[in-house]
Order: structure tokens, then sequence, then C-alpha cells
């Protein structure tokens, strides 16, 4: 049984598509007795074939997607596209590093691996960019040295 001529003239007379055409499953034999416009008319107004609602993008995805933005979070390195410093910040990058190397410096005044005179001295070089790393400083304190005798 087919009901390709009857789903052509709902969807004409509807104004929809033709997916968009519901028929009666249990009313199929009459929609195929239905041949002419006004038949078809009739069983519209009898709601045995219907217009189905339009289907839509749902937008719950991008509305939770939206509050976790507000919230601050999606907003990390891994979400950057670009340059190295489109992903870290030349502030960013610098803070970074001099407090890992002012830290490592604190602590090595405090093991007592460097007089109080040179942790003066490094700490000015550290804040004036001198050192890439602590890897660097540790071999600058090496060549120079200035580990303490013990």
């Amino acid at each position: 049984m087919s009901l390709r001529s009857q789903r052509r003239l709902a969807a004409e007379m509807l104004k929809v598509g033709e997916t968009r055409v519901w028929i009666d499953p249990d009313r199929l034999y009459e929609v195929e007795a239905a041949i002419t416009r006004e038949e078809v008319r009739r069983l519209i107004h009898e709601g045995v074939i219907k217009a189905l609602p339009e289907k839509g993008v749902s937008r719950a995805r991008a509305r939770v997607l939206h509050e976790k933005k507000k919230k601050g979070l999606r907003r990390g390195p891994g979400r950057k596209k670009g340059s190295a410093r489109a992903k870290i910040s030349k502030k960013q990058a610098w803070m970074t590093k001099i407090r890992a190397l002012r830290r490592k410096l604190r602590e090595m005044k405090a093991r007592r691996e460097i007089a109080e005179g040179d942790y003066r001295k490094l700490y000015v070089l550290a804040g004036s960019g001198t050192f890439e790393s602590i890897a660097d400083m540790e071999r600058y304190i090496k060549a120079q040295g200035l580990w303490r005798k013990r």
C-alpha cells in the first residue's frame, strides 16, 4: 500500500515537507481510499492526517557550557589557540618562573647552602631575568663557586 500521492497532497495543503506529514496508522485504509484533494482535506480536518512539529537543535548542552564559562571554567591553556604567548601570557610565564627561583633561593638560604650575602646577589640577578630556570641558576652558582663549604 503506497500513500505517496496522499502524503504529497497533504504536505502541499499543510505547507510542510512530506517527511513531516503524520498519518494515523489505525486508519490507513481510509487514507489509501482518499484519492482527491477534497478527501485528503477532509482527513486533515478529522485529524487522521497531521503535520508533525518542526525538529530543532537542542540548546541544552550549549546552556550547560555557558554556565560553566560564566563560572570561569573551560578557560585554561588547553582552550586557547595560537602561539605560545597566546596560551600563557608573558606575565604569567614570568610569575611562574620568578616564584620558583625565589622559592629555591629561600630554601638554599634556610639550609645554609649559600651565604646571606650571596643570597641577596642571586635574588637581584633572578629579578633581573638572568636565569632561565632553577637548573640554570644552580649551574651559575656552581660556576661562580658560591656553594658554601661545609
